[in-house]
């Protein structure tokens, strides 16, 4: 399908370009987002009629962007999440939940705002853009933690993961220092007579 872009779309092009695009693409995203039209003879009259008042409104936009960009650059948002020993989370971060974080921090942002190039899944400091204009692109910092103590110490350059495999060593240097049913023997015999008494009853 071939369409007249009203904005900036990445990786297609700038207001006012003429694009063929798979009509899946257009029908879903670009038309109902009002981010195109169809290219038809009526639609480029429009467009021609229209494009310095879409080209003041698109200014508009990017100056309100802008103001918003120079606060919200470089911030951290702290997401907490369920996750194993590991760090593995149970379930991974969608763009909504970061969308959420975000504009629970006071900035409000929607999740097609966020695009993520790949799922997050693990605990960790995470640099991601937020896109608040076609033109205005921030980044900022995803701090994914069990705890909210978990996630200063990430903050504080901690690696927190290390650590509990460290101790997961000790325990099992321990355990190895003890043989298999070597238990002080009194422990035992006391045991047998417990369970030989309650027998008797």
């Amino acid at each position: 399908m071939q369409v007249i872009l009203l904005e900036r779309v990445e990786k297609l092009g700038q207001m006012g370009d003429e694009v063929k695009v798979k009509d899946g693409f257009a029908r879903n995203f670009l038309l109902p987002q009002k981010k195109a039209l169809r290219a038809t003879k009526a639609n480029r009259e429009y467009f021609t009629t229209q494009k310095s008042q879409l080209e003041a409104n698109n200014l508009e936009r990017k100056k309100d962007a802008d103001a918003v960009a120079v606060k919200l650059t470089g911030k951290t948002f702290v997401l907490l999440r369920q996750a194993g020993d590991r760090g593995q989370l149970y379930g991974s971060v969608s763009p909504r939940d970061i969308a959420d974080v975000i504009t629970a921090g006071g900035f409000t942002v929607s999740r097609t705002q966020v695009p993520l190039d790949k799922p997050i899944k693990h605990i960790g400091l995470v640099p991601m853009h937020v896109v608040l204009h076609p033109e205005v692109r921030v980044q900022v910092t995803l701090n994914v933690a069990r705890t909210e103590e978990e996630a200063e110490r990430q903050a504080r350059g901690e690696d927190v993961l290390a650590e509990k495999t460290e101790a997961e060593e000790v325990v099992v240097a321990a355990e190895e220092l003890f043989e298999e049913g070597a238990a002080p023997k009194e422990v035992v015999e006391g045991e047998e007579k417990a369970e030989g008494e309650k027998t008797e009853e």
